[in-house]
């Protein structure tokens, strides 16, 4: 049979010899007709393997010498053919002495001297092809395989890269016992093709560089890692599970993997929340292969765990899976090692590395559980960073983090760091990033844990250095979501702590600068009292209000007109409503100190502006039960009558003012009775005559219109001699400059003429009446038509005192008025009254 063989091979190679002489013409056409006829009579015709060997041996030469020819038809004719009997003769490792010295001499040069892409392709292919059939027979040839692939890796053709990664890849897989000696010198090359633009040459390069790594010495793993962990970050998810896949396969078969377990981790758990479920459900099953595997491989080392087995935590996140004994041991042994390169991560200036470290330590306190206790204060520090993070993504991952820190570490350890980071923040770049981690933190705690530690947390957020360090919007945000999460969490249990959160609370809403986060603060209040049980916010007040003012005046002695303590009081008055009025021991006292005489002028300008708005709604706050009438005279004589004392200024005028609108406000609010105002009025009044001359217009309104409700409260009371005193200070503000001044000292004028009473004889006082009347008569005659009708309307009232004395004081000024339709209207009233019947009968 090998005589048949031998025989048809010579009959083949007897009809080839005379083309295998026409390959080394001159002649381009030539030597193509050549090579084709050599085709069509051996690949073409189906030749037996035998017989193709024989051929083979004869025509690789040739062949191979037109590897170099420059016609490029000739080369890509040569190379099929070589291709074609490699893959059809029995022994192809006979040819490799030949084949691949001059496979690297036309790819694996200094100069890559085949020009044509396809053709390098062909090459490549035919290597792929060579190592494919070959197998171990091409260890003695790996010097002439890797300067190949040293070159071709990084060829510019992208179909060239893939196919060289391809090879790599069956390469090592066939001479593993001599691949690692030169593994090293294909790294390089892989790692710069492993970011080229074409996706699939991404994937490819990863794949080879799985494969060097894998059979290499283990000494490049950090020189690959770095690359790989950026194309994790890869928009294709196809080159992300390659990294997955090789990742994986280290972890699993890496001979040197232990060394490297704290590089290796990382990345596949990086994996874990990839956004492709597929992506992420190969991460958990490689994952659960390696810990199983190195469970078993440690068995002897975990058999106490494994026999003792520990539950799943109570407060464990729901709806995923608890990663099994091995994973979880793995992260645990090497959590110290990890931190540090996720504290570094996490301040990266690539958003997407960020977002991806911060999902990484959310995987990785899920697998250390209780162990993060021992790794407390590198994890704050990483939290605190990552929370002052202007991307979304890193802060909800941040915070999510905190919150299994809550679930997995006892509130004694971590308040214990926490409280001390949020009362002195020096820790952390901002001062509200430990009140953020502290927020997230309580969220993830069971209420029965943190039970016994409330007072110390309550505490803590009630000191003034926490409460009371910013008004930064984000700073008071986080504050009241610590509140809140103790709230939710603690319901009635928040009882022993209620007054340190009120008090948190009150703060919050005198330092916040945003209306919403005040609504915000008033939102928790109204949760404190409804967890505690009470019908309304103000019986969480009454609880609490003689605590809260002792709270104030405590503080008083470092008050200023940058201090909260004005507006912590304004709080406190307002949303206690009745309560307020329960408690004016404690408030009077208090009110006192704020507006001692040495206090800043801006505290008593808000003091005495709270005060007019409590005043005016006096039945539903100061005088809720009827009390405040017992210390009127102590609140005129201690609080408003010493600042209505004349002082230079415009400082002193503007308290002046306020103080003013509080006495306005005393005296409309119905807390002051006509006796209590008369036994107060002789000062009082004297001290609102003083102010009709002050500069401010303000002032003088308040003034005219104190002194009208001033005369109504004691009308039934006053002596003439007061009353003549009050009406010419009154009558010289008819002539002010603000108009609203004078129409409110012409509607005093009004209410003094009505209050005339029986104690006034007019005919001993009737002087005092003739110059009043001839006065008012002058400003009939005002260019301002409304003083005119408003000076007509208190003339009427005034009639009723003396009307004959004002008729005869009309008919003395009437011919000399140029509007005298105003006299003879004004004669018309005053003759009803002095003849009632006449007039009846007239108009009957």
């Amino acid at each position: 049979m090998a005589t048949d063989d031998e025989r048809a091979a010579a009959e083949v190679l007897r009809s080839l010899a005379r083309h295998l002489n026409c390959l080394n013409e001159d002649n381009k056409s030539t030597r193509k007709r050549a090579i084709e006829f050599i085709k069509k009579e051996t690949i073409d015709k189906g030749l037996s393997s035998a017989v193709l060997q024989e051929v083979f041996s004869c025509l690789l030469k040739p062949l191979l010498k037109c590897l170099s020819d420059p016609m490029e038809r000739c080369r890509e004719t040569a190379i099929q053919m070589i291709g074609d009997f490699v893959r059809c003769v029995s022994e192809p490792e006979d040819s490799l002495p030949y084949l691949l010295p001059s496979l690297a001499q036309r790819l694996g040069g200094k100069e890559i001297r085949e020009p044509a892409e396809e053709l390098r392709l062909s090459m490549v292919e035919l290597l792929s092809l060579t190592v494919e059939v070959c197998g171990r027979h091409l260890a003695p040839y790996l010097d002439d395989i890797i300067k190949i692939l040293q070159k071709t890796i990084i060829d510019p053709f992208p179909d060239v890269k893939r196919e060289s990664c391809k090879c790599t890849i069956q390469f090592a897989r066939c001479v593993p016992d001599h691949f690692h000696m030169q593994a090293e010198s294909l790294v390089k090359p892989l790692m710069q093709t492993i970011s080229h633009q074409h996706t699939r040459v991404r994937v490819a390069a990863t794949e080879a560089t799985g494969a060097v790594i894998q059979h290499g010495t283990g000494r490049n793993v950090d020189d690959v890692l770095s690359h790989l962990a950026q194309r994790l970050f890869d928009d294709s998810p196809q080159v992300r599970k390659a990294v997955t896949l090789v990742v994986g396969d280290w972890l699993l078969h890496l001979r040197d993997r232990y060394s490297y377990f704290h590089k290796l981790i990382p990345l596949l758990l990086s994996s874990l929340s990839d956004d492709v479920p597929e992506i992420k459900a190969l991460a958990w099953e490689l994952w659960r292969q390696v810990g199983t595997q190195w469970e078993k491989e440690n068995e002897d080392d975990l058999k106490d765990k494994m026999d003792f087995a520990l539950s799943t935590p109570f407060l464990y996140p729901p709806g995923g899976e608890r990663p099994g004994l091995g994973c979880r041991e793995l992260v645990v042994r090497n959590l110290s090692r990890l931190l540090p390169a996720i504290r570094h991560d996490v301040g990266d200036w690539l958003a997407p590395t960020r977002v991806k470290t911060a999902r990484l330590l959310t995987v990785l306190l899920l697998h250390a559980e209780d162990h993060s206790t021992q790794h407390l204060q590198p994890l704050l520090a990483t939290l605190y960073q990552a929370c002052a993070d202007p991307e979304p993504h890193v802060r909800a991952h941040c915070l999510e983090s905190a919150r299994l820190l809550g679930v997995f570490v006892s509130p004694e350890v971590f308040l214990k760091l926490l409280l001390a980071h949020v009362e002195n923040p020096s820790c952390s770049s901002s001062s509200w990033t430990p009140l953020a981690v502290l927020a997230a933190v309580l969220r993830g705690s069971s209420r029965e844990a943190l039970r016994p530690h409330l007072l110390q947390a309550g505490d803590t957020l009630a000191l003034p250095d926490v409460c009371q360090e910013s008004q930064q919007a984000v700073y008071v945000e986080q504050l009241l979501a610590c509140v809140e999460a103790i709230v939710q969490l603690c319901e009635e249990d928040c009882h022993v702590i209620s007054l340190q959160l009120l008090k948190v609370l009150v703060t919050v809403q005198s330092v916040a600068t945003e209306q919403a986060l005040r609504t915000k603060a008033e939102e928790c209040v109204t949760c404190v009292y409804r967890v505690l049980g009470l019908s309304s916010v103000y019986e969480l007040y009454r609880q609490h209000m003689a605590h809260l003012l002792q709270w104030l005046s405590e503080s008083l002695h470092s008050c200023s007109a940058y201090s909260i303590q004005k507006t912590q009081l304004e709080t406190i008055a307002f949303q206690s409503g009745p309560v307020v009025g329960e408690f004016l021991p404690e408030l009077l006292p208090l009110l006192r100190k704020f507006l001692e005489p040495g206090r800043d002028p801006e505290v008593h300008l808000a003091i005495f502006t709270m005060l007019s708005k409590l005043l005016l709604n006096s039945r539903g706050t100061l005088d809720s039960h009827g009390r405040f009438q017992e210390y009127v005279e102590v609140f005129l004589q201690e609080l408003l009558l010493p600042h209505l004392v004349w002082r230079a200024g415009r400082t002193a005028a503007a308290v002046r003012t306020a103080a003013l609108s509080c006495v306005l406000a005393l005296l409309q609010g119905g807390a002051v009775s006509s006796e209590q105002a008369l036994r107060e009025g002789a000062e009082l009044s004297a001290r609102l005559l003083s102010a009709l001359e002050e500069e401010s217009q303000l002032s003088r309104v308040f003034a005219c219109r104190a002194l009208h409700s001033l005369i109504n409260l004691t009308a039934a009371f006053l002596q003439p001699d007061a009353l003549n005193k009050i009406y010419p200070e009154l009558l010289k503000r008819i002539d002010d400059s603000s108009e609203e001044v004078r129409i409110e000292a012409l509607k005093a004028l009004s209410v003094w003429f009505s209050c005339l009473g029986k104690h006034y004889e007019t005919h001993t006082y009737r002087p005092h009446l003739e110059f009043l009347f001839q006065q008012l008569l002058l400003y009939l005659d005002d260019p301002d038509q409304k003083v005119q009708l408003i000076v007509l309307e208190v003339l009427k009232t005034g009639s009723g005192v003396d009307p004959v004395l004002l008729q005869k004081e009309v008919e003395v000024v009437r011919d000399k008025q140029r509007r005298t339709e105003h006299c003879d209207h004004l004669l018309q009233h005053i003759q009803s009254l002095t003849h009632p019947a006449t007039d009846k009968q007239e108009r009957i």
